[in-house]
């Protein structure tokens, strides 16, 4: 009989971490990482100790945030992929990902403060996006649409680089970007990358 209420229970508490999250990830966008526990517990509909049971340490919602984009950003491939062509699916993912990047101007600093909370991010952003755009890369490779031999990890890095530069305004996708986008298309009598 005890177990109805602790299902129910873990089901509150769950809910409530994914309201943690999503009111952090727009407090951060708005305000910046180091925006008042206040406020995103507000934003999330909580009270503060909720967010504090959750998330004892600020670093450690950081951390969480950081990690549900990389995942959401991550898993967004495959669903691009069935719904577009692999061209048009590579475009639209790489214009989630530098809004993902721009929405961490603040975040830089964070990730190099040397908190331990922090030490795995780095091979979580390359070994979750870098499959991502890899299946991404050579699907368009496979239909003609890019260049073949591109490294995804390098092209991962150069969108990321390009966009910490110079971010997406209202929407509007980096021009630097559409210029490396653009590079990788296929033309005729323009030979690949890898050849």
């Amino acid at each position: 009989m005890t177990t109805a209420p602790k299902r129910a229970a873990r089901a509150d508490a769950r809910q409530n971490l994914d309201a943690l999250l999503v009111a952090a990830r727009t407090v951060f966008a708005r305000s910046g990482v180091d925006a008042p526990a206040r406020e995103i517990a507000a934003e999330a509909g909580v009270g503060v100790g909720t967010l504090y049971r959750h998330f004892p340490h600020r670093a450690a919602l950081v951390a969480a945030v950081f990690t549900s984009e990389i995942d959401a950003t991550a898993a967004a491939a495959d669903d691009l992929l069935a719904a577009h062509p692999p061209g048009r699916a590579l475009d639209l993912w790489v214009e989630r990902f530098t809004r993902f990047v721009a929405t961490k101007q603040g975040l830089s600093a964070a990730l190099h403060s040397g908190d331990p909370a922090f030490d795995a991010l780095p091979a979580h952003f390359t070994d979750t996006l870098g499959p991502a755009i890899s299946t991404l890369l050579r699907a368009a490779e496979a239909s003609g649409e890019v260049r073949n031999g591109v490294d995804p990890l390098d092209f991962l890095m150069a969108v990321a680089d390009l966009s910490h530069r110079a971010p997406s305004v209202d929407g509007v996708p980096n021009p630097m970007v559409r210029l490396l986008l653009d590079g990788l298309r296929s033309r005729p009598g323009v030979p690949s990358a890898g050849g």
